[in-house]
């Protein structure tokens, strides 16, 4: 797969594995020598960036997924990079399947995760350690000090910031330059897109979650699709309701026959989109299934004019679409 770099000098695969769908939020988690072989797997495929976090986990262990990575990557980890994240937890009183975030950036609570990441991922550094959710109660320059110490003693060599805005962002890249922002972007979510031109200014890199909207954009779910209530976060997700099947009929036409154009898939253009829009926006695509991981990986090698960017982005502003999924509500730390 060809390689992209993010901020000054980290290389990575143009596509990378998210990771948590193996342990967390898309139903029950996959057995664990299934996940640690598919990981493999995807690394064989020549992905080399993989994206995990410290409360990617199940019931019974909740750092499950740091705990497949590490092992899955352990004998290969010089040719790879880890991507892992700090900085919330959940709210565990909360009935919801998609519990509500608690922000927690203290610098004794960096300090405690990322030895706990460390050990849980059998490595001696985080390629790329990303703050999961920005910390109302601290200071964006505490948090960046904090980042600036652990590259000074070697625990992480990058760092980057979750669902940020400009002026956090700016504040903490003064204290410490940041690599990457990991935020949702995909044909359905764009509003941080407005961001763009404060990375080309900072040469800070995008790593985009959830670039196919939860899925609906592989054209794989069909009207009426069902999802456990218990265990599966898409059960609650707005683009996956019966009216939205509806709305979203034109969008995934222009799907199809842009794949069918290009002799691709829906998730493969999807992907290709964002790819050719600016040459460090780096997707990560969830997949547990290796042939999804394949066909993600194809889209690297799908190349789209500036012309054909602009005719999709101009489409994609005029068409109807359902409401999507856009975020895990955060709730304050004080009062859990």
């Amino acid at each position: 797969m060809n390689s992209r770099t993010l901020g000054a000098d980290l290389n990575v695969s143009a596509i990378g594995l998210g990771c948590m769908g193996f342990s967390h939020a898309y139903g029950p988690p996959t057995e664990d020598d299934e996940a640690i072989q598919a990981i493999r797997t995807a690394f064989d495929m020549g992905y080399t960036m993989f994206d995990t976090a410290e409360t990617y986990g199940t019931a019974e262990d909740p750092h499950h997924n740091e705990k497949l990575v590490g092992e899955a990557l352990k004998d290969v980890r010089s040719q790879v990079q880890i991507v892992t994240k700090f900085g919330i937890r959940f709210d565990k009183t909360s009935k919801a399947v998609n519990k509500p975030l608690i922000p927690d950036a203290r610098p004794e609570t960096i300090r405690a995760s990322v030895e706990g990441s460390l050990r849980r991922l059998q490595t001696d550094h985080i390629d790329l350690y990303f703050q999961h959710r920005v910390d109302p109660k601290v200071e964006p320059e505490a948090v960046a000090q904090v980042m600036a110490d652990l590259i000074r003693e070697g625990k992480i060599t990058h760092w980057g910031i979750s669902e940020v805005s400009e002026d956090y962002l700016r504040r903490a890249h003064r204290v410490c330059p940041v690599t990457a922002v990991q935020n949702r972007y995909s044909m359905m979510a764009r509003w941080h897109e407005s961001l763009f031109p404060v990375l080309e200014e900072l040469n800070v890199g995008f790593v985009a979650f959830s670039p196919m909207a939860n899925g609906l954009l592989t054209g794989a779910y069909g009207k009426g699709e069902q999802f456990d209530p218990k265990l599966d976060y898409r059960s609650a997700m707005p683009q996956f309701t019966q009216e939205a099947a509806k709305k979203n009929q034109e969008l995934l036409y222009l799907l199809q026959g842009l794949a069918v154009q290009r002799n691709a898939t829906p998730a493969q253009i999807s992907l290709a989109w964002m790819l050719c829009k600016k040459p460090w926006i780096v997707p990560i695509p969830g997949s547990r299934k290796t042939e999804r991981m394949q066909e993600n990986a194809g889209a690297a090698d799908i190349v789209l004019t500036n012309e054909e960017v602009a005719a999709i982005d101009q489409a994609l502003s005029s068409i109807p679409m359902s409401a999507v999924f856009g975020g895990t509500e955060v709730v304050s730390r004080e009062t859990k």
